[in-house]
């Protein structure tokens, strides 16, 4: 369950490390945001002379949250982090070339094929 203000670690090597989310997609009054969600957030910290800078405003899809997601056969799925890959201006694709870490397989369904192919592993 992703809102405004959450911090979210980054799992691609854009170069950023931690976005704040200030904007969920999909609505007027959409508070909360889940697996495979767009964001608009800001980049809070950064590593130096990479693609994306400190204080930038990107996009970006949650691949992984804290919060128990269940699934359409009823089980249910959460990890140990809050994560999204940032991407390009107002595309499905990745704006990095690698994908860190598990990434869930509802990606696949919402149209990020890219990102799920990119993935290390797709749970």
């Amino acid at each position: 369950m992703i809102q405004t203000r959450t911090m979210l670690k980054v799992a691609d090597n854009t170069g950023a490390k931690i976005i704040q989310c200030f904007k969920v997609l999909g609505g007027t009054k959409k508070r909360y945001a889940q697996l495979g969600d767009v964001i608009v957030a800001a980049v809070k910290t950064a590593e130096p002379r990479r693609i994306v800078k400190k204080h930038e405003v990107v996009r970006a899809v949650i691949i992984r949250q804290k919060k128990k997601f269940r699934r359409l056969d009823g089980s249910y799925i959460n990890f140990s982090d809050n994560a999204a890959v940032i991407l390009e201006a107002k595309t499905k694709e990745p704006k990095g070339g690698r994908i860190l870490g598990p990434v869930a397989r509802e990606l696949k369904e919402k149209g990020f094929e890219k990102i799920a192919t990119l993935a290390e592993e797709l749970v």
